[in-house]
């Protein structure tokens, strides 16, 4: 009886320890795991996960006639590393098929600098946009560190050219105007010059590529203004906000936003910058409808 007792006790012990390893090894291994899925979201997953976001913007001179015309736009799709010819294709293509009045293109469709080759693949894709009011488009800064030139060329060759001049789209006798800036940082704005042919009572939409443009000297009044280039600050954590935001006006995120001079939209665009993560700030084609208070009354 001794005996067997003895050995009883004497192997629980051995036991024991084997298999508290073995739960501590399940333990650590299930946590390693959960470490590595957080730490391969925002690279793999969330950054590939491309939403269609749609937004009413309301704007107090819209004719009555542009009463739910809507605009969908691409920006920052930065073609290159990590965002691959065949992902921006799709992207065009999920773009043309909202049917959208009109498609606006913002800027930074490349990432790479002094490169030719990313911008000529980049603009045939652009160039397969369609909109039955027209396809419009201004540079961002990775466009200029490219190639200014080369990226002019294809804003000129594919007719979407916006920067620096303005378009009145029509519907019946009713317009609004559309205008395009240079960019904020390697270009000339030229808001006032943009929109010198139109009329005091115009309804003038701005396309931007930086929102700090709207904290510049102009005196045109603006019903709207369009931008990209934030990309949402990629990572935002909750309660704290976006991380990263490359603008001077650090209240210049995402999304529709009040300013001084004018209603301010900006899209998280499509690729990415600084990071090549996104977490709880998804990439988007942003769809806005215009409407008219007065009509919601």
């Amino acid at each position: 009886m001794a005996n067997t007792h003895i050995s009883t006790s004497n192997s629980s012990p051995l036991k024991r320890p084997l298999s508290m390893n073995r739960r501590s090894f399940l333990k650590l291994a299930l946590s390693g795991g959960t470490f590595v899925l957080m730490g391969s979201y925002p690279i793999f997953i969330e950054r590939n996960i491309v939403q269609v976001n749609h937004y009413k913007i309301p704007i107090h001179n819209l004719p009555i006639s542009f009463h739910g015309f809507r605009l969908a736009q691409l920006t920052d799709i930065h073609l290159g590393f990590l965002v691959s010819k065949a992902f921006v294709e799709e992207i065009i293509h999920r773009t043309n098929r909202l049917s959208a009045d009109i498609i606006i293109c913002t800027g930074d469709y490349v990432h790479g600098q002094n490169t030719v080759q990313e911008i000529d693949q980049v603009w045939p894709l652009l160039a397969k946009l369609d909109a039955k009011y027209g396809v419009y488009s201004v540079l961002g800064n990775h466009d200029h560190w490219a190639d200014t030139d080369r990226s002019l060329y294809w804003l000129e060759r594919t007719g979407q050219n916006l920067r620096h001049q303005s378009k009145p789209i029509y519907k019946g006798k009713e317009r609004i105007v559309l205008g395009g800036a240079g960019d904020y940082w390697e270009d000339q704005l030229k808001i006032d010059a943009v929109f010198a042919d139109s009329d005091e009572n115009d309804c003038r939409i701005l396309l931007s590529h930086n929102p700090d443009s709207v904290d510049t000297e102009f005196i045109t009044p603006l019903s709207l203004v369009i931008s990209g280039h934030t990309h949402g600050g990629q990572i935002v954590i909750p309660m704290v906000g976006a991380i990263v935001l490359p603008v001077k006006n650090k209240t210049y995120s995402s999304g529709l936003i009040a300013t001084p001079k004018t209603p301010l939209f900006i899209s998280r665009g499509i690729g990415w910058a600084i990071l090549p993560v996104r977490f709880n700030c998804y990439p988007e084609i942003a769809v806005m409808e215009l409407v008219n208070p007065k009509l919601l009354a």
